[in-house]
């Protein structure tokens, strides 16, 4: 029993330090927008970049994507 629960920790890491956050970049709100803005010669858009971002910094990217700071609203 001991030896089925060491195995799989290493995959409950691998999941906590990169699915979780990868998964909140894709469902968050504040991701930005999947399509470029327009006129923007970039083809990703910037939850894409966020996610691949996340994917390659791993948490680093994650804290980056949480820390930035906050669009301010226009003023009606």
């Amino acid at each position: 029993m001991n030896a089925d629960f060491s195995a799989a920790i290493p995959w409950l890491i691998l999941f906590a330090v990169y699915g979780l956050p990868l998964l909140h970049v894709a469902l968050s709100r504040r991701g930005g927008g999947w399509r470029p803005p327009a006129g923007s010669r970039c083809p990703f858009g910037p939850r894409a970049g966020w996610l691949v971002m996340v994917l390659m910094l791993g948490p680093v990217g994650w804290l980056m994507f949480v820390l930035r700071r906050p669009r301010r609203a226009s003023s009606r």
